[in-house]
Protein backbone atom coordinates (compact mmCIF):
# COMPACT_ATOMS: atom_id res chain seq x y z
CA UNK A 1 0.00 0.00 0.00
CA UNK A 2 2.36 2.76 1.55
CA UNK A 3 1.46 6.13 2.45
CA UNK A 4 -1.92 6.96 2.69
CA UNK A 5 -3.47 10.61 2.87
CA UNK A 6 -6.45 10.84 5.64
CA UNK A 7 -7.23 14.82 4.07
CA UNK A 8 -10.89 13.33 3.54
CA UNK A 9 -11.23 12.13 7.13
CA UNK A 10 -9.31 15.53 8.60
CA UNK A 11 -11.67 17.96 6.26
CA UNK A 12 -14.59 15.88 7.51
CA UNK A 13 -13.91 16.28 11.01
CA UNK A 14 -12.88 20.25 10.65
CA UNK A 15 -16.42 20.86 8.66
CA UNK A 16 -13.83 21.97 5.81
CA UNK A 17 -14.63 21.93 2.33
CA UNK A 18 -11.54 21.26 -0.02
CA UNK A 19 -12.24 24.37 -1.91
CA UNK A 20 -11.72 26.49 1.27
CA UNK A 21 -8.76 24.52 2.29
CA UNK A 22 -6.99 25.44 -1.03
CA UNK A 23 -7.61 28.79 -0.42
CA UNK A 24 -6.45 29.25 2.81
CA UNK A 25 -3.10 27.10 2.18
CA UNK A 26 -2.59 28.54 -1.81
CA UNK A 27 -2.40 25.58 -3.42
CA UNK A 28 -5.06 24.42 -6.50
CA UNK A 29 -7.87 22.90 -6.39
CA UNK A 30 -6.81 20.20 -8.59
CA UNK A 31 -3.09 19.66 -6.74
CA UNK A 32 -5.18 19.35 -3.71
CA UNK A 33 -7.30 17.22 -5.24
CA UNK A 34 -4.35 14.57 -6.24
CA UNK A 35 -3.50 14.52 -2.74
CA UNK A 36 -6.92 13.58 -1.10
CA UNK A 37 -7.19 10.84 -3.29
CA UNK A 38 -4.06 9.08 -2.82
CA UNK A 39 -2.40 10.21 -6.55
CA UNK A 40 0.14 12.19 -5.26
CA UNK A 41 4.31 10.84 -5.96
CA UNK A 42 5.21 13.63 -3.17
CA UNK A 43 4.72 16.64 -1.25
CA UNK A 44 6.63 19.61 -0.45
CA UNK A 45 7.36 20.13 3.28
CA UNK A 46 6.26 23.83 2.60
CA UNK A 47 3.18 22.39 1.47
CA UNK A 48 2.45 20.22 4.03
CA UNK A 49 3.49 22.76 6.98
CA UNK A 50 0.85 24.71 5.68
CA UNK A 51 -2.14 21.97 5.39
CA UNK A 52 -0.77 21.45 9.21
CA UNK A 53 -0.82 24.71 10.06
CA UNK A 54 -4.65 25.36 8.32
CA UNK A 55 -5.70 21.98 9.87
CA UNK A 56 -4.58 22.60 13.32
CA UNK A 57 -2.94 18.79 13.19
CA UNK A 58 0.45 17.36 12.80
CA UNK A 59 1.64 15.40 9.67
CA UNK A 60 0.88 11.65 11.41
CA UNK A 61 -2.73 13.13 11.00
CA UNK A 62 -2.69 13.41 7.50
CA UNK A 63 -0.28 10.94 6.86
CA UNK A 64 -0.48 7.15 7.58
CA UNK A 65 2.15 4.24 6.49
CA UNK A 66 0.55 1.00 5.43
CA UNK A 67 2.34 -2.48 4.17
CA UNK A 68 1.19 -4.87 1.79
CA UNK A 69 0.48 -7.78 2.99
CA UNK A 70 3.87 -9.30 2.87
CA UNK A 71 4.94 -6.44 5.70
CA UNK A 72 6.58 -4.40 2.97
CA UNK A 73 5.89 -0.43 1.25
CA UNK A 74 4.89 -1.18 -2.53
CA UNK A 75 7.33 1.59 -4.27
CA UNK A 76 5.57 0.89 -7.45
CA UNK A 77 2.46 2.13 -6.52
Amino acid sequence: MGIRVNLDRILLDRRMSLTELAERVGITLANLSILKTGKARAIRFSTLEALCRELDCQPADLLEYEPDENGIANAAE
